[in-house]
């Protein structure tokens, strides 16, 4: 299994769009948690997945405990503004997963307490309140395919006729 990426009760299409074109582009793994702001039908959101959406593993959960239960010998790895630790500070397993929450909240404070060793930040000026959601999803998940020798993505496909 690769890695995995959690969004927990997702409100913005376009994001979750944008998410899923970075989990097709890598081999990593969606997993949306209900309810969401959305419609999986959502013009938004399939306009910004693009015809991607057939190329990734996708599940749906209706509460973040059914898929921790699910997964429970997994090392999960929780998102927030509130971490010590910053995404670089940790070594990430192979079938981890990197959870994120909502837009305009976050994850919620009673999960990031329960897992405060597992929680991880991104540095950023301290009067800036977050990054967009699909750039935090990017940022993280490339430090954790960089940490294991981007397994199984270079050197695939051949996009451009030039070779440097």
């Amino acid at each position: 299994m690769p890695i995995n990426i959690v969004l927990v009760e997702p409100e913005i299409p376009q994001n979750t769009g944008n998410i899923v074109r970075t989990c097709a582009s890598t081999g990593t793994s969606l997993h949306l948690i209900r309810p969401l702001g959305f419609s999986v039908e959502d013009r938004y959101l399939k306009r910004a997945g693009l015809d991607y959406w057939d190329l990734i593993d996708i599940c749906y959960y209706d509460s973040f405990d059914e898929l921790r239960v699910k997964y429970k010998n997994n090392k999960f790895y929780y998102a927030t503004t509130k971490a010590v630790k910053t995404y670089t500070d940790v070594c990430y397993e192979k079938d981890c997963f990197l959870v994120f929450g909502k837009e305009t909240a976050g994850l919620p404070e009673e999960l990031l307490k329960e897992n405060k060793e597992g929680c991880i930040r991104i540095p950023m000026k301290e009067d800036v309140r977050s990054l967009n959601l699909s750039n935090s999803v990017a940022v993280i998940l490339f430090e954790a395919l960089r940490q294991q020798g981007f397994e199984g993505l270079l050197g695939q496909g051949n996009l451009t006729k030039y070779n440097w």
